[in-house]
């Protein structure tokens, strides 16, 4: 890849389940590290291992961070799974400690090393097209489900993952039924599939690297429409690129497809299917113009400067970055980072 066609953005995603002992100083190495590649993103740590989407400006920092994961914890055979964007997906890099790394409602459940029924993208297509006595279904939530998913999955119709075994039972599969299930990136079904092993399903794969995976192998074959990720991409296209589709809903935070033109700013903007159907929100690029719209309907105003849009106009090389004041005493600035952040000031 030449230097003019290289992409901006080196994104991965990766995750392992593995015991670490005191993740309150693995979240500040981890912090270090971060800092010293200038890698943005997020990772979820917790006693039973990690979960994460980062990205890197340079392929440099790119691989110099993936080596660092292998060798910091210990698993050489990490399993990466790569994409790239022309925008920024994440603003700054996070490190949060939970008691799951990715939330199922059952922490006590814990992976086996290894591989636990996985299908490769080679073996879940050979399956989908050879095979006819199976039953497939998405364990993600209904608004990933709506954005893309695999020809033939059941839509579960879910809000949280929580809800999934409670559907599985609802639905009567006799519990020798060869099932398929995937998520976005494998880590939900790592979970997903003990809990259903538990509960007598004992005919259960689920696929390697999920969505993520099968889609670098075998793009507009048997998945449909786009993959919905956890960042400001919003989702990845049949070829892992950032979606030109979707944005996100300022109202709801939703993903959303529904181009619109703000009553209140003139601004172009997009909303969500449901956002769309309610008054006041139907017609505006945000809450506040939402709210102002509600308080004086036919007044206009100018668009709202958020701290996100201050660091998007310093990464895209403006020079006159403006300040918001937020308060009487307080304004957002900008810090040698190009990071927004509140800061004190006198009147």
């Amino acid at each position: 890849m030449t230097t003019e066609n290289a992409p901006k953005h080196y994104v991965t995603t990766f995750y392992s389940f593995q015991k670490i002992e005191n993740p309150e100083q693995v979240k500040l190495d981890l912090e270090t590290k971060a800092e010293e590649l200038n890698v943005k993103g997020l990772i979820i740590l917790g006693t039973e291992g990690y979960n994460s989407t980062v990205s890197a400006v340079t392929a440099e920092s790119f691989e110099a961070w993936k080596q660092f994961v292998r060798e910091y914890f210990h698993k050489p055979t990490q399993f990466y799974k790569d994409s790239y964007s022309d925008k920024a997906p994440f603003r700054r890099f996070k490190v949060k400690i939970r008691e799951e790394i990715v939330t199922t409602g059952i922490p006590e459940k814990q992976p086996p090393e290894g591989v636990n029924h996985h299908l490769t993208p080679s073996e879940w297509n050979k399956v989908m097209k050879e095979e006819s006595d199976y039953v497939m279904i998405d364990t993600r939530n209904w608004y990933e489900y709506k954005i893309g998913t695999f020809k033939g999955a059941l839509n579960p119709n879910i809000e949280k993952f929580t809800d999934f075994p409670q559907y599985i039972e609802s639905q009567g599969i006799a519990k020798d039924k060869k099932m398929l299930i995937f998520c976005t990136g494998g880590i939900r079904c790592e979970k997903g599939i003990l809990e259903l092993q538990d509960k007598g399903y004992n005919n259960v794969f689920q696929l390697e690297g999920g969505i993520l995976n099968y889609l670098n192998e075998y793009p507009n074959d048997q998945y449909e429409g786009e993959c919905f990720v956890f960042d400001h991409r919003v989702a990845v296209d049949q070829d892992l690129k950032p979606s030109t589709k979707y944005g996100l809903c300022p109202h709801c935070g939703q993903p959303s497809e529904i181009k619109i033109e703000c009553l209140r700013c003139d601004e172009p903007g997009m909303v969500c299917v449901n956002c769309i159907e309610l008054e006041f929100k139907k017609d505006t690029c945000s809450r506040n113009c939402a709210h102002g719209l509600k308080l004086h309907p036919g007044k206009k105003a100018r668009k709202q400067i958020v701290p996100f849009n201050i660091e998007k106009m310093k990464a895209e090389g403006v020079t006159d970055i403006p300040t918001i004041r937020v308060s009487k005493t307080k304004v957002v600035q900008l810090n040698d980072k190009g990071e927004a952040q509140t800061v004190s000031t006198k009147e």
